[in-house]
């Protein structure tokens, strides 16, 4: 392993908690150069699954919601039904922005 700044890491060597780090070394090799670059949008396939995914505990949420008020449990019911609402919002910002 070089002392170098900037070297690349052993993955094989032990690590040292009381190394200095370098403040200059990226964290994520992979991650764009730019950083107000626009990440890629997702697959129309994943978007979907994922705003399903949403629309069903969205509509958990409202189950909760509605037997929340049908026991008398009001700020429960409201808290449910706010859950409800803004994860439905978030399913259509996934397919919409993706």
């Amino acid at each position: 392993m070089s002392d170098e700044p900037g070297a690349p890491l052993d993955p094989d060597a032990p690590l040292d908690p009381g190394a200095p780090l370098d403040p200059g070394a990226p964290l994520d090799p992979g991650a764009p150069l730019d950083p107000g670059a626009r990440p890629e949008r997702r697959p129309w396939i994943e978007r979907i699954g994922l705003a399903g995914v949403a629309f069903v505990f969205a509509t958990l949420f409202a189950l909760v919601a509605a037997g929340s008020w049908a026991g008398g449990d009001a700020f429960l019911a409201a808290m449910a039904g706010i859950g409800s609402l803004m994860t439905v919002w978030v399913a259509l910002i996934t397919l919409v922005r993706g």
